[in-house]
């Protein structure tokens, strides 16, 4: 058997950031070191508190988890509670949480000293903006070459952004992070944007079938994905939402799942009315070489088949999610 890859998860828990949490924590394939948090989809003392009560629900209390970035590099912090609810989770959040405090250290710091401690062995999934990892770069830009591989949720290249026309919002909310890791010279960078992950979609009918195999965690992602399910319906007529985060996830568990190609890729960081968005060179005109994998198609099947799974190694309970 091949021995479980070593991973370090980057979120701002929001929903789909938890349902990739459950996702990490039920593969086997994973041996989770840490957790790290940072702004986003709400403000870091929240998405701190949601990580650590998704953690605990799965039973995994013992995953350190460090926070990290408060706030963009240069910009001020932009949170998505149209999507997520106001706390993140569509109300899930229980106030005990807030009061926990992570682990001792600094995200960006922890990180560079993992990367020390497992060289060319970590693979680190960013689910959130791309902040924590800039700041480990600036701050020891040598990490670069210890990282074996960054798989990154964020951005779009065909199609309209999910923020803007043009951008989708973990890139739009820090795109000088964006920039700093697509320039640092990591030798393996894949991007998992919005041409995959809206193809991705929790439906009704996968919600009940979820909710018959495994009643606890079928009511749990229900309650969770209630208020992102009632927006993605307003915004796209369709009743369901999108699995951006799990998608992600699951690339670092089966990289056959994803189609990508590899491109020379920049960021936009000083437009008016394209901020945030990737360019990514498709017909090589500045004849430059790739620096990103940039996925384009996905295997929904296996995508689902993995998550069904996931969820079914979770530790069933018997209360009603709250």
């Amino acid at each position: 058997m091949m021995s479980a890859k070593k991973v370090w998860l980057d979120v701002d828990t929001g929903v789909d950031d938890a349902l990739g949490l459950l996702l990490a924590c039920g593969s086997p394939a994973f041996d989770i070191k840490a957790v790290s948090v940072t702004h986003g989809n709400v403000s870091l003392d929240q998405a701190a508190a949601n990580t650590l009560q998704v953690l605990e629900t799965v039973e995994r209390p013992d995953i350190p988890v460090y926070k990290g970035a408060a706030r963009p590099l240069v910009r001020a912090p932009l949170y998505e509670h149209a999507v997520h609810g106001k706390d993140g989770i569509s109300g899930m959040s229980e106030e005990r949480y807030l009061a926990q405090k992570p682990d001792a250290g600094y995200a960006p710091e922890r990180l560079i000293e993992m990367l020390h401690a497992y060289p060319h062995e970590l693979t680190l999934i960013f689910t959130g903006p791309l902040t924590n990892l800039a700041l480990a770069l600036q701050r020891d830009p040598a990490t670069a070459a210890l990282i074996h591989e960054v798989i990154f949720m964020g951005g779009v290249v065909h199609g309209p952004g999910n923020i803007t026309p043009a951008a989708e919002f973990n890139t739009y909310v820090d795109p000088e992070a964006v920039k700093v890791v697509l320039h640092s010279g990591i030798s393996r960078l894949t991007q998992v944007g919005l041409d995959v992950t809206k193809q991705a979609l929790l439906n009704e009918d996968r919600l009940q079938s979820l909710k018959q195999s495994r009643p606890f965690w079928g009511n749990w992602i229900e309650r969770i994905t209630t208020q992102y399910r009632e927006r993605y319906f307003t915004v796209n007529g369709v009743r369901a939402c999108a699995l951006h985060d799990p998608l992600a996830v699951a690339a670092a568990i089966t990289p056959e799942l994803l189609q990508t190609v590899p491109y020379y890729t920049d960021i936009e960081c000083r437009s008016s009315i394209s901020d945030g968005s990737l360019v990514v060179d498709e017909k090589n005109r500045l004849r430059k070489s790739p620096n990103a994998y940039i996925a384009l198609g996905v295997d929904l099947p296996l995508f689902f088949s993995l998550f069904e799974r996931a969820v079914a190694r979770l530790p069933e309970r018997k209360e009603n999610p709250s």
